[in-house]
C-alpha cells in the first residue's frame, strides 16, 4: 500500500513539474514575442500614437551628446510622422516621412 501510494505521490510531483515548466515556456514564448513586436513597433511610418513618441525618442537620442535639441526635433518629427526609425544612429529610410523632412538650408531635421 505504501509502495503504490510513493509511486502515485511521485507521478503527481512530476506531472505539477511538467506542468510549470509547460508554463514557464509558454510565458517566455510570449515575452519573446512582444519584444520582437515592440523592436519594430513605431518603424514605418504613420504606425506609432502620438503618446509613444517621448520613450521612442529617447532611445533614439540616447547615444548623441546633444539630447535636448535631439529630443525636441525626434518629437516634433515623431509628432508629423508617427514613426522613429529603429536605433539609435540613421535607419531612415524606414520611415520616409522623418527622412524627407528637411530644413529652410535643405538639411535633415529629424535626427
Amino acid at each position: 500500500m505504501a509502495g503504490k501510494l510513493s509511486i502515485v505521490l511521485f507521478l503527481l510531483v512530476v506531472f505539477l513539474i511538467q506542468n510549470q515548466v509547460s508554463r514557464a515556456k509558454e510565458m517566455l514564448d510570449e515575452q519573446l514575442q512582444r519584444q520582437r513586436n515592440n523592436q519594430m513597433y513605431g518603424v514605418s511610418q504613420g504606425s506609432l500614437h502620438p503618446q509613444d513618441c517621448q520613450p521612442k525618442c529617447t532611445y533614439r537620442c540616447s547615444k548623441t551628446s546633444f539630447k535636448k535639441p535631439c529630443m525636441l526635433y525626434c518629437q516634433k518629427c515623431c509628432a508629423k510622422c508617427l514613426c522613429v526609425p529603429a536605433g539609435t544612429y540613421g535607419n531612415k529610410q524606414t520611415c520616409p516621412c522623418y527622412n524627407n523632412w528637411k530644413t529652410k538650408r535643405g538639411g535633415p531635421k529629424c535626427p
